[in-house]
């Protein structure tokens, strides 16, 4: 087996996370996306609408909640809110390449088909996505916006009075 598992290499994205809930973090939120973009009955809208807005919340959350190597015990500061680029730290792991593209996706598509954005006041989120942005890994392999609409054309619904 020796030889087989991948090496850490510097600059290139790790398989692991170092914190297990890294790998969970915001796992609900492309399935409440997709709930709220196929729905075409106006009167399920704002029921769907709140289901992803509570998940973006608790994803928000998640990025903005310190992890434990981002607290210095011997400090006197307490750090309220993390500073980290992505989910388990400040390099790209495995669970960012499955969320980033999704959360991506997210903001082009509502924006486009339900005029709906990600709040300014989800600072992590919107904090993750502009690391993301900086990255090579993730900027050369993302479609532009017009690919994303023109592949949602079909899917997304439109509303039904």
């Amino acid at each position: 087996m020796k030889g087989l598992l991948p090496r850490d290499v510097t600059g290139f994205p790790k398989l692991v996370t170092n914190h297990p809930e890294s790998n969970s973090a915001g796992n609900d939120v492309f399935a409440k996306f997709s709930a709220y973009i196929k729905n075409p009955r106006k009167d399920l809208n704002e029921n769907l609408e709140k289901n992803l807005l509570r998940s973006l919340k608790k994803l928000n959350d998640f990025l903005n909640s310190p992890m434990p190597d981002e607290i210095d015990a011997n400090s006197t500061e307490e750090i309220t809110v993390s500073n980290r680029k992505f989910l388990d730290g400040n390099e790209l792991t495995l669970a960012d390449c499955n969320l980033l593209p999704k959360l991506h996706i997210i903001k082009v598509v509502c924006k486009k088909f339900r005029n709906f954005e990600i709040p300014v006041e989800m600072t992590g989120i919107w904090r993750y996505l502009k690391n993301a942005y900086t990255r090579d890994e993730f900027i050369n392999t993302c479609p532009v916006d017009y690919e994303i609409e023109f592949a949602y054309f079909g899917v997304a619904k439109q509303m039904n009075i």
